[in-house]
C-alpha cells in the first residue's frame, strides 16, 4: 500500500464529465489498496470569471476580499469530485485550506506556506477515506483567508506530500509530461523520461509552465519523488528526481525554457557609488516585487545605468516605485519596456561541458537575434531579447543541441 498525493488542474476538472474521469482514475488507485489526498485546482477558467467580477466593481479590489473570492474557485471543485467519489462507493471527504490548517503568511494572493498540521489528514487516511484538499489557499495566523498565487495548487500538492512523508507526488495535468521545450512553438520537442530537481527548477524560474516555481522547490528541499503525468491519455509521464549519479554521462542541455512575461526597467545616470543599487532594488523587493535579471553598465563622468526585469504584472507598481524616487536617487531618468521575453538553455551536464554559452550566442547571431542582458547559473544560461525574436530564438537553439534527436538510454518508440 503507498500513500500517493495526487494533483489535478484546471483542465483536468474543467467539466463534470472530466471530474466523473478524474473520479474513475482516483477509484482504480483506491482498489489497489493506495492511501490518496487529492489536491484540485478551480475549474478552467473559474479563477479568471471571479477576478473579472471583482474588476467590473472596482479597478482596485481589496487583497484580503480578492482572496476570499478566488479561494471558492478550488471548493467548488473539491466538492464535486467528493461526490463523483461517493457515487462509486467511494468514503471521500473534501477539506478546505483552513481544515487541513495549511498555515501561511498573511502576504495576500501570494502567501507562502509556514506549515502543515498533518494530524487530520493522517486521521482520515487511517479510516480508509479519500481525502480531497481544495489546492491554492491557506490561513494565516488570524484565520485570514489566504492563496499561493498562480500555480499555487501545484505548491500545495507537494507540501502536502513532504508533510505526510508521501511515496508520491502526482501532478496531472494536460501535458503528458516535460518537455525539451513548448511542443506548440517546436514540433521536435521531445519528451523528457526524467529530469533533475535542479534542471526542473530552473526550467520552472525561466518560464516553463509545465510546473509552478515553488512547487519544485518544495519538492527538491524534501526530496519528495514527483511526477507529471497526463490526465487524458496514459503513460509514464515525467520523473523529477536528485541529480545525475554521473553528471559526465548527463546531457549537455536538458530543455529550452522562455517566459513572455517579462518587462525591463533602466534607471539612466545614478551616481556609481556604493550602495546604489540597493537604493534602487530596497523599495521593489520593500513592495514585494521579485527581481529577476540585473545588469549594471558604469559610464563616464561617475555615473551608471541600472536595469533589472520584473514581472509584468508588477511593471505598473513598479514604475511608480522609480518615478517616486528618481530625485533621491540622483538619477537623469528612467525608462520601461514590456516588449522583451527571456530564453534560456538548462541542463547539469553544463557542469562537465565547455562552450555551451559561446554555441548559443553564436546560433542567436546567425539568425539576426540580438542580445540585451545576459544572466547565468551553474546550469543554465538565460538571455533577454525582443518578443518578437522570441520562437525564433526557441527553435534556433532547439535545432542547435541537436535537442530533437533521442538522448542515450532514452526509449525511441
Amino acid at each position: 500500500m503507498a500513500l500517493i498525493v495526487q494533483k489535478y488542474g484546471g483542465t483536468s476538472v474543467g467539466s463534470v464529465e472530466r471530474i466523473e474521469a478524474v473520479a474513475e482514475r482516483i477509484a482504480r488507485h483506491h482498489s489497489a489498496g493506495d492511501q490518496l489526498i487529492i489536491v484540485v485546482s478551480a475549474m478552467s477558467g473559474e479563477t479568471n470569471r471571479l477576478l473579472g467580477l471583482a474588476r467590473e466593481l472596482t479597478p482596485n479590489p481589496s487583497p484580503r476580499e480578492l482572496d476570499v473570492l478566488v479561494s471558492t474557485g478550488e471548493q467548488v471543485s473539491m466538492a464535486l469530485l467528493a461526490m463523483a467519489l461517493h457515487k462509486r462507493g467511494i468514503d471521500a471527504l473534501s477539506l478546505k485550506g483552513s481544515q487541513v490548517a495549511i498555515r501561511t503568511d498573511s502576504f495576500h494572493s501570494k502567501a507562502r506556506i509556514q506549515s502543515i498540521d498533518d494530524r487530520r489528514l493522517r486521521s482520515e487516511l487511517d479510516q480508509g477515506r479519500v481525502v480531497v484538499v481544495a489546492g491554492f489557499q491557506g490561513v494565516d495566523e488570524n484565520g485570514e483567508i489566504t492563496t499561493l498565487g498562480r500555480g499555487g495548487s501545484d505548491t500545495s500538492a507537494v507540501a502536502l506530500a513532504a508533510a505526510v512523508n508521501a511515496d508520491e507526488c502526482q501532478i496531472y495535468t494536460d501535458v503528458d509530461g516535460v518537455y525539451t521545450t513548448d511542443p506548440r512553438i517546436v514540433d521536435g520537442a521531445r519528451r523528457l523520461e526524467s529530469i533533475t530537481f535542479e534542471e526542473m527548477l530552473e526550467m520552472a524560474s525561466m518560464g516553463s509552465k509545465v510546473l509552478q516555481l515553488r512547487s519544485v522547490e518544495f519538492a527538491g528541499k524534501y526530496q519528495v519523488p514527483l511526477r507529471v503525468l497526463s490526465s487524458f491519455k496514459e503513460g509514464p509521464g515525467t520523473l523529477i528526481k536528485m541529480d545525475e549519479d554521473d553528471p559526465m554521462e548527463a546531457p549537455t542541455i536538458a530543455g529550452i525554457a522562455f517566459n513572455r512575461d517579462e518587462a525591463k526597467l533602466t534607471v539612466i545616470g545614478v551616481p556609481d557609488t556604493p550602495g546604489i543599487a540597493y537604493q534602487i532594488l530596497g523599495p521593489i523587493g520593500d513592495a514585494n516585487i521579485e527581481v529577476d535579471v540585473i545588469l549594471q553598465n558604469v559610464g563616464d563622468e561617475g555615473r551608471t545605468d541600472f536595469t533589472f526585469t520584473v514581472s509584468r504584472n508588477d511593471l505598473e507598481e513598479a514604475e511608480a516605485i522609480c518615478e517616486s524616487h528618481i530625485a533621491e536617487l540622483g538619477a537623469l531618468e528612467w525608462r520601461s519596456d514590456s516588449k522583451i521575453a527571456k530564453v534560456s538553455v538548462v541542463g547539469v551536464g553544463m557542469r562537465s561541458h565547455a562552450g555551451v554559452a559561446a554555441n548559443m550566442f553564436k546560433a542567436l547571431a546567425e539568425v539576426g537575434v540580438n542580445i540585451q542582458m545576459i544572466s547565468t547559473s551553474e546550469i543554465k544560461i538565460s538571455v533577454i531579447i525582443e518578443e518578437k525574436f522570441l520562437e525564433l530564438a526557441v527553435r534556433t537553439l532547439h535545432s542547435a543541441f541537436e535537442l530533437d534527436q533521442p538522448q542515450a538510454g532514452e526509449a525511441t518508440g
